[in-house]
């Protein structure tokens, strides 16, 4: 046996034991950063998205598209305005925002995943009642109530639909939900995420990012975190270390955790075929948290 021929044995014999562990389980992935926009990293996250429902796991994707958003608003001559991170949606922003991550992004991916053999189907937290929500509560840092328009907060999760999806095929779900009347709202992706996880009661939820995990000082030259718990998490927020982007992944990894999903992991979305190694090998590529 060659030496090439000894680690491609030795891989799969590592990866073994993961996928007799996590055989059946759910596994709720939010895609996004760098693994969207390569063309090289979106054909190899659709290829692990597919590979992981060939050994037998359920992953459901969780998507945004804030960057083509607003890429499709310059288009159309409109303005962008953010309050702390978050998008002020208008009536005619969240028809554009609508119209990308439902009609574009979504099929998008859908399509990517289906080219590599696998069973893909789009939806939104529209379809079927999926994510009720409610118009976001925000107070900017003066203490001023700040309207952000139709921007959303989950109140309610219905995952009948993904229940039955899951089964035979790999749901991918665009962050847009309704309210009681039926109006849509813009969801962060993080956040419906976190909220799809706990309700699915998923075995793991796992973050694409353009970072290589989470780190013990964001703004310092230090190595990611490898593995860490909601105590140690809560104690870098307190001490004001999580910042920017990370913070509704944060909340998303609580939100999941506290329900009972068993691991969480924010990954460098970056690295080839990211999911896979920290799902399926002992090194991972990212921060693993648990409860």
């Amino acid at each position: 046996m060659t030496v090439r021929q000894q680690k491609t044995v030795k891989t799969l014999l590592e990866a073994m034991p993961y996928i007799r562990r996590f055989w059946g389980t759910t596994v709720v992935v939010k895609y996004g950063g760098s693994a969207m926009t390569s063309p090289r990293l979106q054909e190899e996250f659709a290829e692990d998205m597919v590979l992981l429902r060939l050994v037998g796991m359920k992953p459901v994707v969780v998507h945004g598209g804030g960057p083509e958003i607003t890429r499709y608003m310059g288009k159309l001559g409109m303005q962008t305005r953010f309050v702390d991170g978050h998008r002020v949606t208008d009536e005619a922003t969240m028809e554009v925002a609508r119209m990308v991550l439902v009609g574009k992004v979504n099929k998008e991916i859908v399509g990517l995943i289906n080219r590599h053999r696998g069973a893909a189907v789009g939806l939104s937290g529209e379809d079927g009642r999926l994510l009720r929500v409610t118009p976001k509560q925000h107070v900017d840092a003066a203490g001023q109530d700040v309207d952000l328009g139709f921007v959303g907060d989950v109140v309610s999760v219905n995952v009948d639909v993904l229940d039955l999806l899951s089964e035979q095929n790999i749901p991918v779900v665009a962050s847009v939900g309704a309210d009681e009347e039926g109006h849509a709202y813009n969801v962060n992706a993080d956040t419906v995420a976190g909220e799809l996880a706990a309700a699915l009661k998923a075995e793991k939820i796992v973050f694409l990012t353009d970072v290589e995990g989470i780190y013990e000082d964001q703004g310092a030259d230090l190595a990611p975190i490898s593995e860490c718990d909601l105590a140690y998490l809560g104690a870098l927020q307190a001490a004001g270390r999580i910042e920017g982007g990370m913070i509704p992944k944060v909340g998303a990894v609580r939100r999941a955790l506290e329900a009972g999903v068993h691991s969480a992991h924010v990954i460098d979305g970056r690295v080839e075929h990211a999911v896979l190694l920290e799902i399926l090998t002992d090194a991972g590529c990212g921060t693993k948290v648990t409860a």
